[in-house]
């Protein structure tokens, strides 16, 4: 992947489910500002998944953005979790005291979370948060 390929991302709406695949630099700057700008005109938005597994760098412009998406899905009772974050990504959040704040998953999981409206999720998935 080209280094210096600014943020793209692709956005999938399904329900109350929104999974959005992140490729490039996730870095300060206007590509930046309009993901979460899109991202915060979703409405309905029970999870956001962020798949970052093509994220090739990361500052603090990023880690910024990911907070502010993190506080706006928390705001509206909604869960947002990363999937397949590349090493340098996780070490970045371990670097920043950040992994206990994000919840990480795997593609496998994701895609439990997303089966989970569907159909039964199969007996593999973790268990699902009760409501009350």
């Amino acid at each position: 992947m080209n280094r210096n390929m600014e943020l793209t991302f692709q956005m999938e709406c399904s329900q109350d489910v929104a999974v959005v695949n992140c490729s490039g630099r996730m870095v300060r700057g206007a590509a930046l500002d309009q993901f979460r700008r899109r991202i915060e005109q979703l409405d309905r938005v029970r999870v956001l998944v962020l798949d970052v597994s093509e994220v090739d760098h990361l500052d603090a412009g990023g880690l910024g953005t990911l907070l502010l998406l993190r506080r706006w899905t928390t705001q509206r009772s909604a869960k947002m979790k990363l999937v397949n974050p590349p090493l340098f990504f996780r070490r970045v959040l371990d670097a920043t005291h950040l992994s206990s704040v994000f919840e990480i998953s795997s593609l496998k999981e994701a895609i439990c979370i997303l089966r989970s409206k569907e159909i039964p999720p199969p007996k593999e998935c973790p268990p699902r948060f009760a409501v009350a």
